[in-house]
């Protein structure tokens, strides 16, 4: 179906047909949509008074099994295609649009209907997606695709990878800077290289700042199973945990959840949660405060728009790796609930790291 065709039957109102158009696909109501521009600092060119004229561009994006309301990953890629869209003019379901994914199944016939629903590039969300991606682009050579967090070798690819591991290195040094009790954990979401650099900079940034703090390292193997994340906290937590840095996607909403109850049941035990892709300090808030300690930053968002924008300026960069760390601003840590003095710690690392004095391991067990 071409971008004309869609528009003619967006205009006619047919959004209907969007959403029933395959499984696992969401047409992205605004009226549901779990990003609004209260939350993502945009407004449209109507909101300011002005008139945006639309380019012909258009982008879509398939969610990894997190879905796109997980508060993390695939919500910072949605805010950031949100504010291009409004950037560019362009309405949510013709000019971008997201899938979600309930399980990987979903994978390729999400791709397929972005391709059918004619998006000019389409981004697979997450390392998970990129036997999908490869399968689909190179069924349709001439349809531009992204995959987020690993690295594609097709022509009509173009690869968009993170230094996660400096930001994590970073949520390290802050943890062993404001732990009590000497441990803290990490739980992970599904095993694999990109969780290993989150654990692998998490565990380098505790010993960077004291090589005394234990780290309990535990995978919930999910990105969506919040119950499991809940239920490896609470494990945490009972041996003395007092800060849990997560990265497993929605896994790490139960973390907040436990944090959160056992904050109300026992004010005086202080517990921090460290979140993670997105400023998660909303996921902390609680009767008596707030307990989530910093985010790690990873901005997806920013790396579509910014890729999307080439694509429209210079052309498309298929075939491409562009990475983002630290010196490009691509990975960061928020300043959040950090003590003036953890904060310090973590500003010198930033810096250290960026200066070359020091170098993040990337790796603990899924590569050499």
């Amino acid at each position: 179906m071409s971008k004309m065709k869609l528009r003619s039957l967006l205009a006619i109102g047919s959004s209907a047909f969007l959403l029933a158009a395959c499984q696992g696909e969401d047409a992205s109501d605004p009226a549901e949509d779990p990003a609004t521009e209260e939350e993502t600092g945009t407004d449209s060119g109507e909101e300011a008074g002005e008139e945006t004229e639309a380019v012909d561009f258009s982008i879509g994006m398939v969610t990894d099994e997190g879905g796109v309301d997980d508060r993390s990953f695939n919500q910072s890629a949605w805010e950031g295609m949100q504010e291009w869209g409004q950037n560019n003019g362009l309405e949510e379901g013709d000019g971008y649009a997201y899938y979600q994914s309930d399980d990987s199944a979903d994978f390729v016939p999400n791709l397929n209907q972005a391709l059918t629903d004619g998006y000019d590039i389409i981004y697979g969300i997450g390392y998970l997606l990129l036997d999908s991606v490869n399968q689909v682009a190179d069924q349709n050579p001439d349809q531009h695709f992204g995959i987020v967090d690993d690295i594609s070798d097709r022509d009509n690819v173009v690869s968009l990878t993170f230094a996660d591991h400096q930001a994590a290195f970073l949520a390290g040094v802050a943890a062993a800077e404001t732990t009590e009790t000497g441990k803290v954990g990490f739980i992970g979401g599904i095993a694999g290289p990109v969780i290993d650099r989150f654990e692998t900079g998490f565990t380098a940034g505790v010993a960077h700042a004291d090589d005394s703090v234990e780290v309990d390292v535990q995978y919930a193997e999910s990105f969506g199973d919040a119950g499991i994340g809940q239920q490896i906290a609470a494990g945490m937590f009972s041996n003395g945990a007092d800060v849990i840095y997560h990265a497993a996607g929605a896994v790490g909403n139960g973390v907040f959840t436990e944090a959160r109850n056992r904050m109300e049941s026992d004010p005086d035990n202080q517990l921090w949660v460290i979140g993670v892709d997105r400023d998660q300090e909303e996921e902390g808030e609680y009767d008596g405060g707030n307990l989530t300690l910093t985010s790690t930053l990873k901005r997806v968002g920013t790396a579509i728009q910014e890729s999307a924008n080439q694509a429209m300026e210079e052309g498309f960069p298929g075939g491409e790796t562009i990475a983002y760390g630290l010196e490009e601003g691509g990975v960061d840590l928020v300043e959040g609930n950090l003590s003036e003095e953890a904060w310090t710690a973590v500003e010198e690392a930033r810096q250290a790291v960026i200066d070359g004095e020091v170098e993040v391991p990337e790796f603990s067990y899924s590569q050499e």
